[in-house]
């Protein structure tokens, strides 16, 4: 355990008192680190944001059997509250609550509180460590920035003085899979302000990696120019467009070898080209598309490089987030190859497949408890999340969101969506993100938690239906100061003619959240016969009929801020037998199976692979039985496309926003 964990646990003795309050403003208890020490060590966190539904959970989960002389959910329950007025809570729990206080300028004394906590948790372990070495003194703000782009991102602007020195500062950050806040973007910006980059909008660069991701890849169409390459069908709009001029240096050694494995990873997009030379350097061809290997060469070295990055079983949520990304990225790749190419390498996705997925059910049945918790402010963490991350980009300005949920679209069909739009939408970029679904990945489960905001254990008497849906969705922005006239729902979208009467409702003035449930992709795989490989060509000829770009374009005329998100994925599986028993939540469940009684879940002939995971947030009947990686419960050997499981495929979702020139950024 690090130095930061045991600097926050050890203000939670074991066996002092069973109920806590802390008084926690900067959510350092929201740490998925934190959160796990404290359950390893028998406390529960519950956030408290919602007076009714705080004490209901206390009530009946805790408090009910410490009365009765039991543990109850957990040996002792933390109270953590977002600031430090304890009269917002109620008199008992102030009464019977042993109190903690914990601060951002209490742990870090000599550096300021200001720019503090404009730093993701993720980097406070080694801010903590560098400032308990290295901070000798009082900090003000502007040496408090300097310190922390030392210490943490490793970034000295006052030794960049040209685009060879700041090209690769900017590439290294983002393939690190980190941005810098905003605060210290502009500090840098303001710094090189009198360099020869001071023409760049260099805070968006080091702030956004979709932004610097598209800047480097118009470059790279540039770049190509002086090879006498010229690039078929390249767009002049879009956000980037302003630095067409601008030079990223693509030959200078430290850039190159970034470029190199952004293209391998999927980060980058060889483009199409008018034709090109012989003799280019292999490094080059890399970013091209008309070389007749080069997609299959991508494939195969995407496959080494993620393989030897797969995250540890204390790895934190986000890394297994990009690995979602980049695994989504090549087996996009991969399922769009003629067969001939795809055959040899089959063995080798394959095996990169059930490694991730045997990883990610370890660290799930590890980790799976904190991710409820931990908090949505910069983006959903879990599907239930996305409402109300929304409602906050409402509260920043946001008027009008529309949120497109394609019911069972992986992450590796996400690029195919985007790869269409990006074709079919002059300035189309996205920012892209991920979260995790809600386990088991089935439509009934995941979904009304996506729409609803709510754990399932919240909507157990709906938990088999989607039935009540567009009740849940009303309901949440009902409570968070909507009328119910301002609130759209619709699902079954999948056809152009639909869009008639949707352009009714979202074109009224009144309203201001759209729920839209896109479910092609899931019709789709539920009667796939050819496996993923098949559903990918299927896709595509969906997205031909034009429907996503004119819902896209439609939402982008009428002002709405539009994001992208699914309820679960789906995996290619194979049978290991059937199981008479149980409940099935829904008719295509086969890849997991939900009991209503111990009894039942306890019958499960042994011979069959499967395992129970009873995670938490599920209603106390509802258990559920997972075929083993990438088993389902259909005749042994029969080859099917499900979703219910645990694999990467199914787990770990997009959420992506969305921009276009109509739109507000």
């Amino acid at each position: 355990m690090s130095a930061w964990t045991d600097r926050i646990l050890q203000e939670f003795p074991a066996d002092l008192s069973r109920f806590w309050i802390a008084c926690d403003p900067d959510d350092l208890l929201l740490d998925e680190r934190i959160l796990h020490g404290l359950r390893e060590r028998g406390f529960e966190v519950l956030p408290f944001e919602d007076s009714v539904a705080f004490r209901t959970e206390y009530e009946e989960r805790y408090r009910a059997a410490w009365d009765r002389g039991e543990e109850g959910a957990s040996k002792a329950l933390v109270l953590q509250l977002r600031g430090n007025d304890l009269n917002v809570l109620p008199w008992d729990y102030v009464r019977m609550g042993r109190k903690v206080g914990l601060s951002l300028a209490e742990l870090f004394p000599r550096l300021s509180y200001g720019v503090v906590r404009q730093i993701d948790t993720e980097h406070h372990e080694a801010l903590f460590l560098a400032h308990n070495k290295h901070a000798t003194q009082d900090l003000g703000e502007g040496a408090t920035k300097d310190f922390i782009l030392t210490h943490i991102f490793r970034i000295s602007p006052y030794l960049i003085s040209g685009p060879e020195d700041f090209w690769p500062e900017v590439l290294q950050l983002h393939y690190r899979g980190t941005e810098l806040p905003p605060l210290l973007a502009n500090h840098v910006s303001t710094v090189l302000k009198e360099t020869p980059l001071g023409e760049l909008p260099i805070a968006k660069l080091l702030s956004s990696k979709s932004y610097a991701v598209r800047t480097v890849q118009d470059a790279w169409g540039g770049f190509l120019l002086q090879y006498g390459i010229q690039s078929d069908g390249s767009s002049d709009d879009g956000p980037a467009g302003e630095l067409r001029e601008a030079t990223v240096p693509f030959e200078h050694p430290d850039v190159r070898v970034i470029v190199d494995t952004m293209f391998f990873e999927g980060a980058l997009q060889p483009i199409e080209t008018k034709g090109s030379r012989a003799d280019l350097p292999d490094w080059i061809k890399v970013g091209l598309a008309d070389d007749p290997n080069a997609m299959a060469n991508l494939v195969s070295e995407g496959v080494k490089r993620i393989a030897t990055e797969l995250p540890a079983i204390d790895s934190p949520h986000r890394e297994w987030v990009e690995l979602a990304r980049g695994l989504g990225e090549v087996v996009s790749r991969f399922n769009n190859l003629k067969a001939d190419m795809a055959g040899p390498m089959q063995q080798q996705v394959r095996e990169l497949q059930l490694d991730a997925d045997e990883r990610l059910k370890d660290w799930l049945l590890q980790h799976f408890a904190d991710l409820p918790s931990l908090p949505a402010a910069k983006g959903p963490v879990m599907v239930h999340h996305v409402p109300r991350y929304l409602a906050l980009r409402r509260s920043a300005g946001e008027d009008r969101i529309a949120l497109l949920v394609f019911d069972g679209l992986a992450m590796d069909q996400w690029p195919q969506i985007r790869q269409h739009l990006a074709g079919r939408v002059p300035g189309f970029t996205v920012d892209e993100g991920g979260c995790f679904a809600w386990l088991p990945t089935l439509t009934s489960v995941s979904r009304q938690a996506l729409f609803s905001g709510l754990k399932p254990r919240d909507f157990h008497t709906s938990i088999e239906t989607t039935a009540q849906e567009p009740a849940l969705w009303s309901r949440f922005w009902q409570e968070n100061g909507l009328g119910k006239h301002q609130i759209v729902y619709r699902k079954g979208l999948k056809r152009a003619e639909q869009l008639t009467e949707l352009d009714e409702a979202v074109s009224k003035p009144a309203t201001k959240v759209v729920g839209l449930v896109i479910d092609m992709v899931d019709e789709i795989v539920h009667g796939a016969m050819l496996g993923k490989r098949g559903i990918a060509g299927q896709i595509d000829a969906w997205c031909e009929s034009g429907f996503v770009e004119k819902l896209v374009l439609l939402l982008a005329e009428h002002g709405y801020h539009i994001y992208l998100t699914a309820d679960h994925g789906n995996v290619d599986a194979e049978g290991i037998g059937r199981l008479s028993q149980g409940v099935i939540s829904e008719l295509r469940g086969e890849r997991v199976r939900t009991y209503r009684s111990e009894a039942l879940a306890a019958s499960v002939p042994a011979d069959i692979d499967a395992f129970r995971f009873d995670s938490p947030g599920l209603p106390d009947d509802f258990l559920p039985l997972y075929a083993h990686i990438r088993g389902a419960f259909v005749p042994k050997g029969e080859q099917i496309v499900a979703h219910g499981g645990i694999s990467v495929e199914e787990v770990i979702v997009p959420f992506v926003k969305m921009h276009l020139p109509r739109t507000t950024p």
